[in-house]
């Protein structure tokens, strides 16, 4: 089978070349970072289309700067929009099929119950509108698809939420982090493996194709996700000591996108599906901080 993985220099894209690589070495796995094939580019996308002819397109790449998508709207539009709709087209054309990752920022965060897929989206931002176009420019031009929303990710490399906490609490510095806004982070190596899983079925069964919530059972909200990775942080020796986390609210941390207060999203749909079992969030975070303690 012929894969062709878009945005593979960013941190997802990253985790899904390493399980490619890791766990379908037997799979033809083209990785195409932006300064090979810049999606937003429709001759490049095209003639990278041709020259490959995948069966399957893995599209790692996005535009996620959320509060800088405020000012900078007709960039996240191009991006998560029209260079998705493009390449929804052209995989529809193909007959290839097309993974894509979307966000629970498609919500308005109203309410205390988890989102499921056919909840209507309603986004509070701009990058959450200009994911959510691109996901219903999918569901139009591409019969053959796979769209993932998730939450919070974390892990990879790069900078993100875990290793800011880490850095600033090995620092000594004291936290403040919002405690009004709940959802499950979600470690981005165990989302490349487990859409990888559900890819492996969807090429055998078509029928099982269509929109999915992925992310860890359980609930917390940001100031419980640094918590715990203070906790835990201590309690292997990646830190020296703990550190105040002061418990804050989103009105005390203004920011210039709206965040939607609940990001928890309804993962059934998928683990029926697909057959595999969602662990808790807090098992992925003492997993990921282990894993950082063998790194060093």
């Amino acid at each position: 089978m012929r894969i062709l993985l878009l945005g593979a220099r960013g941190q997802l894209g990253r985790a899904l070349f390493s399980a490619l690589c890791r766990d379908y070495p037997h799979w033809r796995v083209m990785a195409l970072g932006r300064e090979v094939c810049d999606i937003t580019d429709p001759d490049a996308l095209i003639s990278v289309l041709n020259r490959h002819q995948p069966d399957v397109i893995l599209n790692g790449a996005a535009y996620t700067a959320v509060d800088l998508a405020q000012s900078q709207p007709e960039l996240a539009e191009r991006i998560n929009h029209q260079a998705v709709a493009l390449l929804a087209r052209e995989a529809g054309a193909r007959g290839a099929l097309l993974v894509h990752f979307s966000t629970d920022y498609v919500f308005d965060g109203s309410g205390n119950d988890p989102w499921r897929e056919v909840d209507t989206p309603s986004p509070l931002n701009v990058y959450g509108g200009s994911k959510l176009a691109g996901e219903q420019a999918i569901q139009s031009l591409c019969p053959h698809h796979l769209i993932v929303r998730t939450s919070w990710l974390y892990g990879g490399e790069g900078a993100h939420f875990a290793r800011a906490i880490l850095r600033r609490a090995n620092e000594g510095q004291p936290l403040e982090v919002v405690a009004d806004q709940w959802g499950a982070p979600t470690q981005v190596d165990w989302l490349a493996t487990s859409v990888l899983l559900a890819l492996t079925q969807v090429v055998k069964a078509p029928d099982k194709g269509g929109l999915y919530h992925l992310c860890p059972a359980g609930e917390t909200s940001w100031h419980g996700v640094a918590s715990a990775l203070v906790e835990e942080g201590c309690r292997l020796g990646l830190l020296a000591w703990p550190v105040p986390i002061k418990s804050i609210t989103s009105a005390n941390w203004p920011q210039a996108a709206r965040r939607p207060s609940n990001s928890r999203l309804d993962c059934r749909r998928f683990s029926t599906v697909f057959g595999i079992q969602i662990p808790a969030w807090e098992v992925l975070i003492s997993r990921w901080l282990a894993s950082q303690c063998e790194d060093e």
